[in-house]
């Protein structure tokens, strides 16, 4: 009974997940669609390539990682190769070589743990994260603390003021930082689940 209430909520909490990166992915699109913006692309695609990585249910075998993981993996050269235009690509490098991680991590865990298991020589499995899971919930724990400083700020009286100034624009830069917030604590509970 425990055991299945403790899988309810872990299914309903991966369920929100899916609903919240869905969002945020059409969200993207019509950024996109209006204003033809590449990092809202990129973005887009990482957020529903992180709604299809939330899904709970075992759907497909053994194809989801690596398809996933090349999509990220050239997504991560897309955001290699936008370096040369400004160092602000480099959250979606980070973002996209996560992603594969995400997505490449645990069918390469599985393949080691078969493989010790065959030769019954392998090593105790480390207690904790690995070291690059370990750097990535680093990274990701300050994105998401930075990025909800930087939107309730965006709040502030000041902010009401260019609202007023500008009517629109200040309300869809926050929908872009809540957006980009969203993702990044997505990301950071994709992680913490590893």
């Amino acid at each position: 009974m425990h055991g299945s209430a403790t899988s309810l909520s872990a299914s309903l909490s991966s369920w929100l997940l899916v609903l919240l990166c869905a969002v945020s992915g059409a969200y993207c699109l019509r950024r996109v669609r209006r204003a033809g913006s590449g990092a809202a692309a990129g973005e887009a695609v990482m957020a529903f390539g992180m709604a299809l990585m939330a899904v709970p249910l075992a759907l497909g075998g053994g194809w989801r990682a690596p398809l996933l993981g090349g999509v990220f993996c050239a997504a991560a050269l897309h955001a290699l190769w936008m370096l040369r235009h400004g160092l602000h690509h480099a959250h979606h490098l980070v973002g996209s070589l996560t992603m594969a991680h995400l997505a490449l991590a645990p069918a390469a865990a599985g393949q080691g743990a078969a493989h010790a298991a065959h030769t019954a020589a392998g090593p105790a499995a480390a207690s904790g994260p690995p070291l690059l899971t370990g750097a990535l919930l680093l990274y990701y724990a300050g994105y998401v603390v930075l990025g909800g400083t930087r939107l309730i700020a965006a709040g502030g009286p000041a902010g009401g003021e260019v609202a007023r100034a500008r009517p629109g624009g200040e309300e869809r830069a926050e929908f872009v930082r809540a957006c980009r917030l969203t993702m990044g604590m997505g990301m950071l509970a994709m992680l913490l689940t590893m």
